[in-house]
């Protein structure tokens, strides 16, 4: 399956139309230098979807990540999120977004109710400790409340990251390599939190160097090969070997 036979929308909603999607790319590229990153990509993500980017390292799967989250902006072509044109300076987009990258953006002097708390009056969360509390017992970290951030392992540190990109309730959950570094059960546990969030109704895209992970988790996903889409298929449409085939993975 190649980017020519599938670049489809997803086809959860039966009317799809102009206003329903979560992003719409068109002819998306990036230069830097003389160098380019990604060419000409072409998507729509409709709400409620879960969408794995997967790719070998250097593919351009965080990039196109980051581009997404507004941190990154495009040399070619247009990129539209909850209807908008994304340009320099959303603050309006931005705040429909939530993203756990690399780092998990945490004061490690602070407890994870302070941090929480802190991250929920910056984007002027009404009754930011409430919210807070109601995201440490979801993420089951109520009982470490008031424990400082540098004390958690590093799947806790992950979930505490996931509660503070949700704090102010986005609409779009974008996650770069969240299970990097963690234990079969923090994974799990990770697993069981967005198959959560997407069952209620949370967009979510995924970066997962996990290819037999991503499949099982994602609804769709979207595979990119130096820069370019070559797959993008329902993950029930698609088997491992075809991926790692398409993605150039010996």
């Amino acid at each position: 399956m190649t980017a020519t036979d599938l670049i489809t929308a997803d086809k959860q909603s039966p009317q799809a139309d102009a206003l329903d999607w979560v992003i719409r790319a068109r002819g998306l590229s990036l230069h830097i230098d003389d160098r380019a990153i990604l060419h000409d990509l072409t998507f729509d993500i409709n709400p409620g979807s879960y969408v794995a980017l997967l790719g070998a390292n250097g593919a351009g799967k965080s990039t196109l990540l980051h581009m997404l989250a507004t941190l990154t902006v495009p040399t070619a072509g247009e990129l539209r999120l909850f209807g908008k044109r994304v340009g320099r300076g959303n603050p309006a987009i931005r705040a429909n977004i939530g993203m756990i990258g690399h780092q998990p953006m945490l004061y490690r002097d602070l407890t994870a109710l302070e941090n929480l708390v802190f991250f929920g009056k910056l984007y002027n969360v009404k009754n930011p400790t409430d919210r807070a509390e109601e995201l440490l017992d979801q993420v089951a970290l109520s009982h470490r409340a008031d424990d400082p951030a540098c004390t958690f392992s590093r799947g806790m540190v992950q979930r505490l990251a996931i509660a503070r990109a949700l704090m102010h309730n986005p609409k779009l959950l974008l996650a770069d390599e969240p299970f990097s570094g963690l234990d079969m059960a923090s994974g799990r546990m990770l697993e069981n939190l967005l198959a959560q969030l997407h069952a209620q109704g949370m967009t979510i895209v995924l970066v997962n160097h996990d290819i037999e992970q991503s499949l099982a988790l994602a609804q769709r996903a979207i595979a990119l090969r130096q820069g370019r889409i070559v797959v993008d298929a329902q993950t029930c449409e698609l088997d491992l070997e075809t991926v790692i085939q398409e993605i150039g993975i010996s």
